[in-house]
C-alpha cells in the first residue's frame, strides 16, 4: 500500500476517520492524499453573461482554497496529536460530486486504499444504501474503510471477516490475512448459519484448508437474525474493524432490508472495511 486517498469535509466524523488514516500510512509508510470537493453555485439568471460565470467560479474557487488551506493546518494538528506527524501528506481540491472524484482519484493517481469517515445512520440500511459513504463502498474498486464517528480510536487488534464460505471469500480472506499480517493483528472469520443453510462439513474443511497457516480463527453461529448475530460477535470477541466483500447496491437492498432486520445503529461504532470482487 503506497497511496492512501482520504476524502474529508473537515466535520468531527471526518477528524475522527484522519486519525485511522494517519496509523495505516505509518505502519504501511504509505502517502496520504487529501481530497476536498466543493460544487459551484447553480446559476439561473439568463442575464448574467460567461464573465460573470468566471468571476463567480475564481471566487468560489478562492473561498474554497483559503478554507482548504485553513483546515489543512488544523489536520496537521491532528497528526501531531497522535504522535503520526511523519506521513507524508498531499493536498487535492476539486470542484463537483464527491463519489465521481473519488473515482476519478483513484484512477489517476494509483491510490491503493480509501479511508473516510461517516457520520451515524439509524441502521445499516441507511449506512450501506442512503449514504455518501455507502456509495462509495459499493463504486469505488480499491478498499474502502469507513469510520464511523461514534468510533474511538486506538490501536487495532483484531478484525473480523464475515463469510458465506464460498469460493470468492477464498481471495477476500487472503487479502484481510495480508493486511492484517502487515499491521500485525489477528483475523477471527464468521459465518452465521440459517436453518435452510445448505452448507456441508466439506465446504467448510475444503475453506479453512486454504488458511491452516495463518492466523486465523473460525466461528460457526446458529441464527435466524444475522445483523444481531454480528453485532453480538463484534462486541463479545473484541472486534477493531469488520471486513467485509462487497456486491452490487442491490444486494445491500436485499440483505439488509430484510423482514428480519432490526435497526442497530451502535453496529456503527465498529469500522467497516469493504472489499470487492
Amino acid at each position: 500500500m503506497k497511496k492512501i486517498l482520504f476524502p474529508s469535509d473537515f466535520s468531527p466524523a471526518a477528524n475522527n476517520a484522519f486519525k485511522y488514516a494517519l496509523e495505516f500510512a505509518s505502519k504501511f509508510e504509505a502517502e496520504i492524499m487529501v481530497l476536498h470537493t466543493f460544487n459551484l453555485p447553480i446559476v439561473t439568471d439568463n442575464q448574467i453573461f460567461p464573465e460573470n460565470y468566471i468571476e463567480i467560479f475564481n471566487s468560489t474557487e478562492l473561498a474554497q482554497f483559503d478554507y482548504f488551506k485553513d483546515k489543512m493546518a488544523s489536520i496537521r494538528q491532528i497528526a501531531d496529536e497522535v504522535g503520526f506527524n511523519q506521513n507524508k501528506l498531499s493536498h487535492i481540491l476539486l470542484d463537483g460530486d464527491l463519489l465521481f472524484n473519488i473515482k476519478k482519484v483513484v484512477k489517476e493517481a494509483a491510490i491503493d486504499f480509501v479511508i473516510m469517515g461517516t457520520n451515524g445512520a439509524t441502521g445499516w440500511t441507511a449506512f450501506f444504501i442512503g449514504s455518501n459513504t455507502g456509495a462509495v463502498l459499493t463504486a469505488v474498486s480499491v478498499p474502502v474503510l469507513s469510520i464511523p464517528l461514534e468510533a474511538k480510536f486506538d490501536k487495532t487488534d483484531t478484525i473480523a471477516f464475515t463469510t458465506c464460505y464460498r469460493t470468492k471469500d477464498v481471495d477476500a480472506l487472503k487479502i484481510v490475512v495480508d493486511f492484517a499480517l502487515k499491521i500485525n493483528v489477528n483475523v477471527k472469520c464468521l459465518h452465521v448459519k440459517s436453518s435452510d443453510s445448505k452448507l456441508s462439513e466439506k465446504d467448510i474443511s475444503e475453506f479453512e484448508a486454504h488458511f491452516k497457516n495463518d492466523n486465523v480463527s473460525f466461528f460457526i453461529l446458529p441464527s435466524e437474525h444475522i445483523q444481531q448475530t454480528i453485532s453480538d460477535f463484534l462486541i463479545g470477541e473484541g472486534i477493531d474493524m469488520l471486513a467485509m466483500l462487497t456486491y452490487k447496491r442491490n444486494f445491500f437492498e436485499a440483505f439488509f432490508d430484510h423482514s428480519l432486520t432490526q435497526k442497530l445503529s451502535y453496529n456503527l461504532a465498529t469500522p467497516i472495511l469493504a472489499l470487492h470482487e
